[in-house]
């Protein structure tokens, strides 16, 4: 077995790639850029090495510079994580030539299956049915256009050497596959260094399900079942979930054994996975193959108890696997929530800053449930705008599906993270939606459900009241603590009351609180009441309660007149008053919002790629204003209403900040 392997690769993969090589006793060399020099995977790794500037097409995909810090540590293999290098022949094959071992598939396997152009080429020749398209190159704007009517719109808009919903765009008009394509060929470019797109029918209503597969050197190839991935957000995976709640017994064996005859028919070996889109007829279309690690490895790993990263390094060892396909059961449920560094407040845009706050929940194994966090960012550190925008990737595995549902809804109301925008409270969301409950989503799911964005959750009124009640007995807790402040003027001593008004969620809800040494009990106008206990204390940003006997965890921030309560999506500022501060306060006016109509402003800290039109310039509804570049994503801003530019203050490669102001119009 190697001695020294180096990662090429940095946050939280670099991270998880370190953890099973120090179980297996193997050293570690870690590569970064000047964004990552206090990196959590560089504190982890035994060694590091510095290899250039923040851009990753100056640093983490340069092949000259990794295989320096590899000749510079003498590390004997070199393991991709995802993205980046990870499907670069080009590496692969230098790497071979150098003779160190890469912990992947070979290089002729990754040029046949890492370029979707060429593996749909070979699915349909090995007799793999494959969603309709173009599988030729296309020179410009005009071709893809041409291309998108002949298939027929919706098509989809790709990247050959794409992945993570970079370089990928649905087109439904000639419009958005021109600027389809000019956006994904910019983003393919940046991201992958490779410019070359394809276009494919998009087949609506589908869902995603992808195959795990594992060969050796040896002639052994299994399947590790499936993971259902069909939340998604802009063809970014949010939510994955193995098995699929979808899939029967006898489509699951016939996915898995075609996913490894298109492995073997390519010498494939390593992980890998095979990605089908599914229609609601259990039909299914070879998509594509990642010869690589795929992010959502962990929901594997927890329901067949296999460590994919170990036995990446073991079959480049040589060792052949230990287990057959009949060996690999499925043993209960899991779950995995992507933490992502974007705001759903402002349509999911990304946002970048330092982590004031991250605390994530205890990470804990037992028969009855798993909670597992692969991170790789720590309080304090930068998330850069550099880079991917993932934090963390949270799961959970329980025996059931639903235990792994709640299982979830707990660990992500006790996921603590400040200082940057984040999309906990719509993971949140999704966890309580009647059509996730019920597994019957498909990759339309964020667009169908949340067709306005997302605004946060209104609690029903059950849950509403639990948090009221909440409320109410901490609020007493804070209360009484003002009231034993030393130093007081004689005469002045203040008197708790038991009469309250919790104005929530646009009501008002009078209560009456009795409390004793164990608990309160608070009562509510129409005679319910609920019993509320903690051991909570005035300061503390998490809140574990029981209300009748049911624990419920509440994020809890101080704020005037209130507390600001966090809880499943919900982001709720409430107001304890007295009755008779609650009659003055109905009487305040209401402070409204500055209009900012006639400014476009910039919606997340980013780089202005484009400015689409000039001063004097009469734009229309829907058009293009400018473009915005952040951790490797293209945004077109375009214009709500007609109107004239009457000023432009922003310019082609300035870096702005959040609501800062591109142009103004008359």
């Amino acid at each position: 077995m190697f001695k020294k392997i180096l990662i090429a690769n940095r946050g939280e993969i670099a991270c998880r790639v370190i953890k099973s090589a120090r179980k297996m006793g193997i050293q570690t060399v870690a590569v970064y850029s000047d964004a990552d020099r206090n990196a959590l995977h560089v504190q982890m790794a035994d060694e590091a090495v510095h290899i250039g500037p923040p851009p990753a097409n100056q640093s983490y995909i340069v092949i000259d510079k990794v295989m320096d810090a590899i000749r510079q540590t003498g590390a004997e293999a070199v393991h991709p994580g995802y993205g980046f290098l990870s499907e670069n022949m080009k590496f692969a094959a230098a790497l071979e030539k150098e003779g160190v071992i890469f912990v992947g598939p070979p290089s002729p396997a990754i040029e046949a299956m890492g370029d979707k152009i060429t593996s749909k080429k070979i699915a349909m020749e090995a007799g793999v049915s494959t969603v309709p398209g173009y599988m030729g190159l296309i020179a410009d704007a005009d071709e893809a256009v041409k291309i998108s009517r002949q298939i027929g719109y919706p098509v989809m808009i790709k990247a050959s050497a794409g992945g993570g919903g970079k370089g990928m765009r649905i087109a439904w008009s000639d419009e958005e596959a021109r600027d389809g394509f000019q956006s994904s060929k910019n983003e393919a470019a940046s991201s992958f260094g490779d410019d070359r797109i394809f276009i494919e029918k998009f087949v609506t209503q589908p869902r995603h399900i992808e195959i795990q597969v594992l060969a050796d050197k040896h002639g052994n190839c299994v399947y590790l079942h499936e993971r259902e991935c069909s939340i998604q957000r802009r063809n970014q995976k949010v939510i994955e979930e193995a098995p699929s709640p979808f899939l029967d017994a006898a489509t699951r064996k016939a996915m898995g054994e075609q996913a490894c005859a298109l492995a073997r028919a390519v010498g494939y070996t390593s992980a890998g996975t095979v990605e089908f889109i599914v229609d609601g007829q259990k039909n299914f279309y070879f998509l594509e193959m990642n010869t690589r690690l795929q992010v959502e490895h962990p929901v594997t790993e927890l329901i067949t108890g296999v460590d994919l990263v170990e036995q990446m390094i073991r079959v480049a060892g040589g060792e052949p696997l230990p287990f057959a396909q009949d060996d690999l059961t499925i043993n209960g449920w899991a779950i995995e929530s992507r933490l992502y560094a974007e705001d759903p407040y402002r349509n999911f845009l990304p946002s970048i800053g330092r982590l004031t706050r991250y605390r994530p929940p205890v990470e804990a194994a037992t028969a009855t449930g798993v909670v597992r966090n692969d991170t790789g960012v720590y309080e304090g550190g930068e998330i850069s705008m550099y880079y991917d925008p993932m934090i963390a990737k949270l799961c959970t595995w329980a025996p059931t599906r639903a235990e792994a549902i709640e299982g979830m809804r707990n660990a992500l109301d006790t996921f603590e993270v400040e200082g940057i925008g984040h999309n906990l409270p719509f993971c949140s969301a999704v966890m309580d939606h009647p059509r996730f409950v019920e597994g019957a989503m498909t990759t339309a799911f964020i667009a169908e459900e949340f067709p306005d964005g997302f605004s946060g959750v209104t609690l029903t009124e059950g849950r509403l009241r639990k948090v009221a009640a909440c409320a109410a007995a901490m609020n007493r807790v804070a209360e009484i603590r003002r009231t034993r402040i030393s130093g007081r003027l004689g005469n002045h001593e203040r008197h708790v009351g038991d009469d309250w008004v919790v104005a929530i969620q646009g009501e008002e809800i009078a209560v009456r609180i009795a409390a004793d040494r164990d608990g309160a009990t608070v009562h509510f106008a129409d005679g319910a009441a609920h019993r509320v206990t903690s051991d909570w204390t005035p300061g503390q940003s998490l809140a574990r309660l029981e209300v009748d006997g049911e624990p419920v965890v509440l994020k809890v921030d101080k704020i005037p007149a209130g507390q600001r309560i966090r809880t499943r999506g919900a982001d709720l500022k409430v107001y304890l008053r007295t009755p008779r501060q609650a009659e003055l306060a109905r009487l305040m006016p209401e402070k409204l919002p500055p209009d900012t109509s006639k400014f476009l402003l910039c919606p997340m800290p980013g780089l202005i790629v484009k400015i689409s039109v000039e001063e004097g310039q009469e734009v229309q509804e829907g058009q293009a204003l400018a473009t915005v570049e952040a951790m490797k994503m293209e945004n077109i801003l375009r214009a709500e209403k007609k109107g004239v530019v009457r000023k432009i203050n922003a310019a082609a490669g300035a870096s702005l900040r959040v609501d800062d102001v591109i142009m103004e119009f008359e």
